[in-house]
């Protein structure tokens, strides 16, 4: 047999769920790339991933018995270190030959070429195609090590290491089986099904018939994507028989997908009693803990009926329904009672408990940061002309439900269960929505924090954390970020640029830094290091949005501390761009930073009465006309009009240049003309330093 498909399985214990799509994507990849790197495989052969709660499994068409030859090109050495000024080899070169089994009569066919600067020796050889038998258990063998996989295990008397138990391979070709020997276990061809449905082991035919064969005998989806499609149809198809939503369902459906082989819907249900709890409790107990699919009505709501993705198809679901009914009722009653016993103590009764709870061991107990937060959220609503009392009771009340029942079962439900309790106690509506907004966004694309208040401790929130982390010198570090400051700081970012709220980022950060103790925060100049990390952010999330690097790299150079200007001035520059005069006075732009960075003396305001040439005059005239235009515009931030203005400048500018000679001799007239730059350089880079632009 020449060409024909390939099938390599390994059946296994119950694999990692929420790694399993990550396996089977990798191991498919790598055992194709290691085919292809031997000559077995084509580059666009077909590929097809299998992944199923109990295997691991790729098929790849068209792969050869035996690989094609093909040629080798190596470096030998330095023509220096090989041959003596005859062309002879030396005792370096004859070495080399012997070690790999390289004839002396080959010599003449090595050819010389330059690498680098020096001139070397390649050689050409023909290596024979490796062949499928051969190398199919090391290749197999190299995309398990692949495998993205934290820790291993061992199973058995053997020594193989795998993350869960292996008990099949299967290396079929065609309808051939391969020998090899991978995790202690030669190659077969049998494999078996779904535990319960399948007709028992099952002989596979030929590795084109693998899918088949496993739905029809084995009663397994073993697709991934396919048994996910096929989830989300009966899903789709059951909630709209049932008049309802599935609300947002993507990460547990491939959380279910990786944990079932032969998927089956059912719909079950629960006492209406249990919606008088607040139905994110319900939502997580029913999602988290039994991996149902909650139900809502068209208004988002709640209903009493949840979908339960079964691994069991039968004619009688009773059973399975009933059984998973009874033991989600015991789930719902839990949360039910730790509602109920929260409520009998108010979220300021809990604030004492708060000080037994460590934050860090450099930066005190929460007790301690609710104190800092409630500070800086009056704080920062006073600066926006918001109440701050009100936002300083929401920072206070903030962290209070981190003692509840609730929240100790539920970690996730944080700052919301906070909401629920601070209406119960009787707080304003606004303080509860702030309690529930200050974690607000948590993530790349989440809903920000509504109102001055609530954006007054989600920021208070953020500052806070990260100007103590810094200050004790805990910073993120290549991928590592266990304080998630990163997140934080965009938050920040997002809370400032898209609201959009007119504060100072480095008035914020303090701000933050003087609600901490003496002594607490030990690192110099921590405050700098954090402005800087946080424009390093601001950069990386107006590239991901597609902004350009010059015009960002410009606004930036200026480190610009009212952040929410920024994307306005983003706009300015990106429409001065397009301005015919804007490369000649960016070009200009960047020859008056240039001169001005070789004087080291303090300037003051250019003389007229020192002004000699024509085109020096005639430029100290036109920045007198255009300046209070450009400070007009840049005080009602109409910064896109402030640089067209600017623009006009573009004629006094080349004609200077061209006409003027700035470091002259005689040092009055060269100090006032560099004045003059230094005056113009002042205007011209208030919106963004054009130099950047050149």
């Amino acid at each position: 047999m020449s060409d024909a498909t390939l099938l390599v399985e390994l059946l296994t214990e119950e694999l990692p769920p929420k790694a399993l799509p990550r396996l089977g994507e990798t191991f498919a990849i790598t055992i194709h790339k290691e085919l292809v790197a031997r000559g077995l495989a084509d580059e666009a052969a077909a590929v097809r991933p299998f992944a199923s709660p109990r295997r691991l499994a790729v098929t790849v068409a068209g792969v050869r018995t035996e690989g094609v030859a093909r040629e080798v090109t190596e470096k030998i050495m330095p023509v220096a270190v090989a041959l003596d000024a005859d062309g002879k080899p030396k005792a370096p070169l004859l070495k080399k030959l012997e070690a790999k089994g390289i004839p002396e009569s080959e010599i003449a066919k090595f050819e010389r070429r330059m690498d680098g600067k020096a001139e070397a020796l390649f050689y050409t050889s023909t290596v024979p195609g490796a062949t499928l038998d051969d190398v199919l258990a090391e290749a197999v063998g190299v995309a398990i090590k692949a495998l993205p996989i934290p820790k291993v295990m061992r199973w058995g008397a053997g020594e193989a290491q795998f993350v869960r138990p292996v008990h099949r391979l299967t290396l079929l070709h065609g309808d051939r089986v391969v020998p090899g020997c991978v995790l202690d276990l030669p190659s077969g061809r049998v494999t078996r099904g779904h535990r319960f449905m399948s007709r028992g082991e099952i002989e596979l035919v030929n590795a084109d018939a693998y899918e088949a064969t496993l739905l029809a005998e084995g009663k397994v989806v073993p697709s991934f994507d396919e048994r996910r499609a096929n989830i989300d149809s009966q899903l789709t198809a059951e909630a709209a028989r049932q008049q309802a939503q599935l609300g947002d369902y993507a990460d547990l459906l491939d959380e279910v997908t990786a944990l079932v082989e032969h998927p089956t819907v059912y719909v079950g249900q629960f006492e209406e009693e249990f919606l008088a709890v607040p139905q994110e409790c319900l939502i997580l107990t029913m999602r988290a803990n039994q991996k149902y699919f909650p139900l809502f009505d068209a208004d988002g709501r709640l209903r009493n009926r949840f979908l339960i993705v079964s691994n069991m198809q039968v004619a009688d679901a009773s059973n399975i329904v009933q059984g998973n009914q009874r033991v989600v009722r015991p789930r719902l009653a839990d949360a039910r009672f730790f509602f109920e016993q929260d409520r009998k103590q108010t979220l300021e009764s809990r604030l004492d408990r708060l000080a037994s709870v460590v934050y860090h061991n450099k930066l005190g107990s929460v007790r301690e940061r609710v104190a800092r937060l409630e500070r800086l959220a009056a704080l920062i609503a006073g600066q926006l002309g918001s109440d701050a009392a009100l936002a300083g009771r929401a920072a206070r009340l903030a962290k209070a439900d981190l003692v509840t029942e609730m929240v100790g079962e539920f970690p996730e439900l944080q700052g919301i269960m906070g909401r629920y309790y601070a209406i119960h106690d009787g707080e304003p509506e606004v303080v509860a929505e702030a309690v529930a907004a200050h974690y607000l966004p948590r993530f790349a694309g989440d809903a920000l924090p509504a109102g001055n208040v609530a954006c007054a401790a989600a920021l208070a929130d953020k500052l806070d954390a990260l100007v103590g982390f810094f200050g004790i010198g805990l910073v993120p570090t290549g991928d590592k970020d266990p304080f998630g400051l990163r997140r934080a700081a965009l938050g920040v970012l997002r809370i400032l640029t898209e609201t959009p709220l007119p504060l100072h980022l480095a008035a914020l950060i303090a701000d933050a830094a003087a609600g901490f103790g003496a002594g607490v925060l030990t690192e110099t100049d921590f405050e700098g290091k954090l402005f800087d990390f946080m424009l390093e952010r601001l950069r990386n999330q107006l590239r991901d949005a597609g902004q350009p690097v010059a015009a960002i790299d410009a606004v930036l150079a200026l480190r610009p501390t009212r952040v929410d200007r920024v994307p306005a001035r983003l706009d300015a520059v990106v429409a001065f761009q397009a301005l015919p005069e804007a490369e000649s006075l960016a070009a200009a732009n960047k020859r008056i930073v240039n001169i001005l960075k070789k004087n080291d003396e303090s300037l003051p305001e250019p003389d007229v009465a020192l002004l000699q040439d024509a085109a020096e005059k005639t430029l100290f005239v036109r920045i007198g006309e255009v300046e209070p235009l450009v400070r007009s515009h840049l005080a009602a931030g109409d910064y896109t009009e402030s640089l067209r203005v600017l623009a006009g400048l573009r004629d006094s500018v080349d004609t200077f240049f061209a006409d003027v000679m700035v470091n002259v001799d005689e040092p009055l007239t060269r100090r006032n003309r560099l004045a003059l730059l230094d005056r113009l350089a002042g205007l011209m880079n208030q919106v963004a330093d054009l130099s950047r632009l050149s």
